[in-house]
């Protein structure tokens, strides 16, 4: 509750806060860490499966951001710039590790716990969805799961992404729409993909 408004409800963009704590306003930097932590956040934890480890990743990628903040240049948005940190940090932690081990078993609760819902019944329900949501990500392959994730819960642009991931805008537009096709599949009414298939032929 504590997070800031987006930018367009606080009049001040997120490159001309960045230049203003580049000249010396930390009250600025302030203001960008607590609009984008709570996001930033749930991108990794979304990535890692391990709050503490998201945790890790979450801070060092903000260690980074402020050790590298005074060679910022507007020339890509300060987001585009954030996330493609966060995404190399997370790249790094995958190449120490040489694979992407499995989730722990309790995953998915360790990861619900961090929302707080209100109510027990509240509780069930989000587990419920966020269950069902992860294991939907946790099939799709690398590529397409960092897409939707950067798109639908950071909502960034193709290009902004296409800038973070290093490939070009239909390349992301593809891997969304695959993405997409899987994820709508995952949550159809059992028959559905059936009768789907049975349409395409």
């Amino acid at each position: 509750m504590d997070a800031l408004p987006p930018e367009e409800s606080t009049g001040t963009s997120d490159d001309a806060l960045m230049l203003a704590w580049i000249g010396g306003d930390a009250g600025a930097f302030e203001t960008l860490y607590h609009r984008h932590r709570d996001r930033l956040h749930r991108f990794l934890l979304r990535q890692l499966r391990d709050p503490g480890l998201a945790d890790e990743v979450f801070q060092d990628t903000w260690q980074r951001v402020v050790a590298a903040g005074r060679d910022w240049r507007p020339d890509a948005s300060f987001a585009t710039w954030l996330y493609r940190i966060a995404r190399n940090r997370v790249a790094d932690h995958w190449r120490a590790r040489q694979h992407r081990p499995p989730a722990p078993d309790d995953a998915d609760e360790r990861t619900l716990r961090v929302e707080d819902p209100d109510t027990p019944e509240l509780r069930m329900d989000a587990f419920e969805r966020h269950r069902a949501l992860q294991q939907a990500l946790d099939g799709l392959p690398a590529e397409q799961r960092e897409v939707v994730l950067l798109r639908l819960e950071q909502e960034l642009s193709l290009e902004e992404i296409g800038d973070i991931t290093g490939v070009g805008r239909e390349t992301v537009k593809s891997r969304l729409r695959y993405a997409m096709d899987k994820l709508r599949a995952a949550f159809a009414p059992p028959g559905a993909a059936a009768v789907a298939a049975g349409d395409s032929r």
